[in-house]
């Protein structure tokens, strides 16, 4: 066991492929994947899911508390600490109703992004730099190390939290029923990858998706604070510019360039040779896919965005999503003198 361990700490990291070597591997994998399962079915998965899903009451129980605490723990900052900042910075009405949101989803990602990256380059992980070793020594039933274990849980106990938060929480945009489908998906692939212990290729993922939210909700808490006082201030206007230009860069090389090179090469084609019947594969990928095509989704808003700045058609970076449902259909008072609708049926509080 030992001689294997030091076999392959000492294995030289494979070099990251190009989108059409990714693209032609995984495909490869895929078909060859498909071509040689042949009891594929509603047995083999539920065979699959009684042998190798391993998530215990006790973890789940712990997830949905933490749930509950990421809720309160909003609404707590939101009423003594967001509002009274807004209100302090004398911030325009609909400025004020927005920071409370980006204020929160701005803590939370970077305190959960910085952790992760600590795990990815500060310690003796080497997935960041090889991922194919995220499948390396891979057993059913792993023990989970605490330290990612720890960052699981942050995660998933936060994305039940924003479910709940983006229906009746969060400002309702045309995005939002996108951003319900992310949530649902992004939770279905962490309680499943920690199940089955694919945990360290989730690690990559939390750390490849939180940075790009950092920045997003950096950019839109300057963007309301160089209207207040009824002054504007330049440089919450020209960090909110620098940001919109880091943001854009950075989704599209940690979501739309490393993802797919280091995620989906991983779990599409090197995950097959370190593990010939991985279980669950085409699931996973399935599910990973999907999330990327989300990406893609929102990378054209951006896009869209840049390009109207570009032409002319906005004079001035207002909200770096810009599509806000209240915006786009009325011109009614915004939430802060009057409670909005989530876009459902009921009004949302805060």
């Amino acid at each position: 066991m030992a001689a294997a361990a030091t076999t392959t700490e000492l294995e030289a990291p494979e070099p990251m492929p190009s989108y059409a070597q990714m693209l032609q591997r995984s495909w490869a994998s895929a078909l060859a994947a498909a071509r040689g399962c042949g009891d594929c079915g509603w047995g083999l998965a539920r065979r699959g899911l009684a042998e190798h899903a391993h998530l215990a009451a006790p973890e789940l129980l712990l997830a949905a508390l933490c749930a509950l605490g990421w809720t309160a723990l909003r609404s707590a900052a939101t009423a003594r600490l967001f509002r009274p900042l807004a209100k302090r910075c004398r911030l325009q009405p609909r400025d004020a109703a927005r920071l409370p949101e980006s204020a929160w989803k701005l803590l939370f990602y970077l305190g959960c992004w910085s952790y992760c990256a600590y795990l990815l380059l500060g310690t003796r992980y080497p997935f960041f730099h090889d991922p194919p070793s995220v499948f390396r020594d891979w057993r059913s039933g792993m023990a989970v190390p605490w330290d990612i274990a720890t960052a699981y849980l942050l995660q998933g106990s936060f994305y039940c939290h924003a479910i709940y938060a983006t229906v009746y929480m969060d400002t309702w945009r045309k995005d939002s029923v996108v951003m319900l489908v992310h949530h649902v998906v992004t939770l279905l692939l962490i309680a499943s990858s920690y199940a089955f212990r694919y945990h360290n290729v989730g690690l990559l993922v939390f750390f490849l998706h939180d940075v790009s939210d950092v920045q997003l909700e950096f950019t839109k808490l300057n963007i309301y604070f160089k209207a207040r006082g009824g002054a504007y201030h330049r440089l919450h206007g020209l960090v909110a510019n620098l940001g919109c230009l880091s943001f854009c860069f950075c989704w599209f090389w940690f979501r739309l360039y490393w993802f797919p090179l280091k995620v989906l090469y991983a779990t599409c084609h090197t995950s097959l040779r370190s593990v010939p019947d991985i279980p669950y594969y085409f699931f996973f990928n399935v599910l990973l896919l999907l999330l990327a095509v989300m990406n893609i989704y929102w990378f054209l808003y951006i896009v869209a965005f840049a390009a109207k700045v570009l032409t002319g058609q906005m004079r001035e970076l207002e909200d770096l999503r810009e599509y806000d449902t209240l915006e786009a259909q009325t011109t009614k008072p915004c939430k802060a003198e009057k409670p909005l609708r989530n876009g459902l049926v009921k009004d949302k509080l805060f």
